[in-house]
């Protein structure tokens, strides 16, 4: 089993899909995701760990030499962030190794920090690891997906003997530590820890920035500094409105947070035992995981008007706006809400995404010709897409 864990083959995939694309391949995700044990898969490859004081130093003295005793044709440079300057030899390993192919991987989106003096444009191509997904989950040996609900998709978590609530509390304490504090010189810990969890228990609702202060006992100034860092280090993704202007009642400014991980959800809320009404809610975060999993899909967004009416997602591709609603079971869907927005936007793809069914099918809802498409399947239908 532990070789099979240890692969998670899409993401080999999507990491050698980039490299036909770039030289350096930047691969980022929260800490314990399994960046490290990613890369250690990947094949034989000359390894760096840029925690170790001695790969700090041979790079910032000797960057060509470090790169010229590379014998195999793939460097990992695992937490690069941790160099002086770690644009610097991933440009130099770009322009004058060819033949490498480069791994960087960090626990936030490259340039976050002042320390990445250079984007390295048109030298890399950037993969974001998430949690573990649902079509993962039986070469975990854990195929429930109220397990992954209840537990999250972090490997350690996953496959505990047990639902451990310490380690949720002793990772968020690591984050801020060595992600946050560290690269973004956050120093107001226990607010910083209180707006996490305010972001966690509503995770998935319109983010108020207001609210959030009054929660954390931070100035609402500051808590927009924390979410952008919070963003950066993809603890927390903001799905924006999307208005294609053809109403007025259409929002255009409030955004949702989405916490990255179901089990941190559940924690944040104390929940040990999913209940009926948790399920449809905690599977919107697994639709939008696998979405982030999915290559080349066009920034995903949500709709809603003034009334009330929304749709989970969107996927705007110029005329054709795709949408995906996320229900547990197709038997609780009602279709009005998606009637009103084809109304408006008649040109998409219109996708139930389910945790309870088993099968793609597709069903009409009045004149809606709608897919259901189990959670499983949802990153490969949306691969398939033109």
């Amino acid at each position: 089993m532990a070789s099979d864990v240890d692969s998670r083959a899409l993401w080999a995939d999507r990491v050698d899909r980039s490299w036909r694309r770039a030289p350096v391949c930047w691969l980022s995700g929260v800490r314990r995701v399994g960046k490290t044990t990613l890369a250690r898969s990947l094949g034989p490859a000359a390894f760096f760990n840029c925690d170790l004081p001695e790969i700090v130093r041979a790079a910032a003295a000797d960057p060509v030499g470090l790169l010229a005793s590379v014998r195999s044709g793939i460097v990992v440079f695992d937490e690069v962030h941790q160099l002086a300057d770690p644009s610097r030899i991933l440009k130099i390993a770009a322009d004058e190794f060819p033949e490498l192919r480069v791994l960087a991987t960090g626990s936030s989106t490259l340039g976050a920090t002042e320390k990445f003096r250079d984007t390295l444009t048109g030298r890399k191509r950037s993969v974001h690891l998430v949690p573990v997904l649902p079509e993962e989950l039986a070469v975990f040996g854990k195929a429930s997906l109220d397990h992954r609900l209840l537990r999250g998709g972090l490997p350690q978590a996953l496959l505990a003997a047990d639902l451990d609530a310490g380690f949720y509390a002793e990772w968020l304490d690591s984050f801020f530590a060595r992600d946050v504090r560290e690269l973004f010189r956050v120093e107001k810990r226990t607010g910083f820890l209180l707006l996490v969890e305010a972001l966690l228990r509503q995770s998935g609702g319109i983010m108020e920035a207001t609210s959030l202060a009054r929660a954390s006992g931070l100035s609402r100034p500051t808590v927009l500094t924390y979410l952008n860092a919070l963003e950066l280090t993809h603890a927390v993704t903001l799905v924006r409105p999307w208005s294609g202007g053809r109403s007025d009642r259409e929002l255009v400014q409030a955004p949702k947070a989405y916490g990255f991980d179901t089990g941190f959800v559940c924690h944040a809320r104390g929940v040990r035992e999913l209940r009926a009404d948790d399920r449809g809610h905690l599977l919107e975060h697994l639709v939008l995981e696998s979405m982030q999993a999915t290559a080349d899909l066009p920034r995903i967004h949500y709709w809603r008007d003034k009334s009330g009416r929304e749709i989970d997602f969107v996927l705007p591709r110029g005329e054709r706006v795709d949408a995906i609603e996320v229900k547990w079971s197709a038997e609780a869907f009602e279709s009005k809400h998606l009637a009103h927005f084809r109304k408006l936007y008649p040109e998409g793809e219109n996708f139930l995404v389910t945790g309870a069914t088993t099968r793609r099918e597709t069903r009409a809802f009045g004149e809606l010709r709608v897919h259901v498409v189990p959670i499983r399947e949802l990153r490969r239908t949306l691969s398939s897409l033109p």
